[in-house]
């Protein structure tokens, strides 16, 4: 380890968006006290690197993105005793925030403010690496991070989801909506998706879901009538959040963790306080959902789905991918 001094990493500077990458060659960091550094085999793709990427200025410092990984543990700093070289883990992307009571109004994450996954190399706390679960490939463990966290805290922290109740995903295909359905089902619950896309329909169908429906089509009545529904898993907002009311039932749950239609949202208030429907917001989670997450993971035997692979040099051309919202599942980028 000590005698690679340089490696290849995938640096944002200069300009705003996918403009500012470019595949490039930087130092290979070192382990502090407390810290280790891991080579990493995979990483993937989540849409705050592009919300990142975005707002980033042209004199902010040169940064890694990427907030998934996994790999090997190749240098372990002072103080550490929990892993060892040569130990397979998988990267645990929210930092500082150890227990799930403890909400920071705004968590750090690898990948910003802190370098990244996308590189060969990665440095960070020795609580931020977990085993990686056995049953998974590298690509696999490698997209499975912040989309499944942030999923599983939705769903069961904040959510309370039981076995038998009914959760209503719109707009499925991304990867916390995908990570979500499939915890969803191996916990026992029905789960009804939304999409535009018959393809992402279809394959919403096969991994467990009890109804895919067209989210241009009158769904709304269809599930009032039909199968009223206990929660939504709602990263849309404003563009949909005028037609939960007619689908949730009294006393259900909506679950907010994004908003990629709009921040704006002019709520109807009578009809969330007089069927009594809660409201509750949610981003990222704690080192502790994090090792519950790797527990039920592993307990149902569940697999990411990996969308598409490519290499490192590649990255550009995987995020436009993304960008495009052609993806089902997660995008992984393989590292050599």
């Amino acid at each position: 380890m000590k005698a690679i001094e340089t490696m290849k990493a995938i640096i944002h500077s200069e300009q705003a968006g996918l403009k500012g990458l470019r595949y490039s060659t930087c130092a290979v960091p070192k382990a502090e006290p407390g810290h280790v550094v891991v080579q990493l085999r995979s990483a993937g793709l989540n849409h705050r690197d592009l919300f990142i990427m975005s707002d980033r200025m042209p004199q902010d410092t040169p940064l890694i993105p990427g907030s998934d990984g996994a790999g090997i543990v190749v240098e372990v700093g002072d103080g550490v005793q929990h892993i060892a070289v040569d130990d397979p883990v998988i990267i645990h992307p929210t930092l500082d925030w150890q227990h799930t009571a403890d909400v920071p109004v705004v968590p750090g994450i690898v990948g910003g403010p802190s370098d990244g996954t996308l590189a060969q190399y990665i440095a960070l706390p020795a609580s931020n690496v977990l085993p990686k679960p056995a049953h998974l490939s590298w690509n696999e463990a490698g997209v499975l991070s912040l989309a499944a966290l942030t999923a599983y805290r939705a769903l069961f922290t904040r959510g309370g989801l039981q076995a038998g109740e009914h959760l209503f995903i719109p707009g499925i295909g991304g990867g916390v909506a995908t990570y979500a359905l499939l915890m969803a089902a191996a916990a026992g619950a029905k789960v009804t998706v939304s999409s535009r896309s018959e393809v992402k329909r279809a394959e919403a169908l096969r991994l467990g879901a009890v109804q895919a429906l067209d989210s241009h089509g009158d769904w709304g009545n269809m599930l009032n009538r039909d199968n009223p529904v206990d929660i939504i898993l709602d990263s849309i907002g404003q563009a949909m959040f005028p037609k939960y009311e007619q689908i949730i039932r009294p006393g259900g749950r909506i679950v907010m963790f994004g908003a990629s239609s709009g921040d704006d949202l002019h709520l109807p208030i009578r009809s969330i306080f007089f069927p009594q429907i809660s409201l509750i917001g949610t981003s990222m989670g704690s080192r502790e959902e994090f090792v519950q997450m790797l527990d039920l993971v592993e307990k149902h035997q569940i697999h990411p789905v990996v969308d598409s692979i490519y290499s490192l040099e590649h990255t550009v051309q995987a995020f436009e991918r993304m960008e495009k919202g052609e993806q089902f599942g997660n995008i992984a980028i393989q590292i050599d």
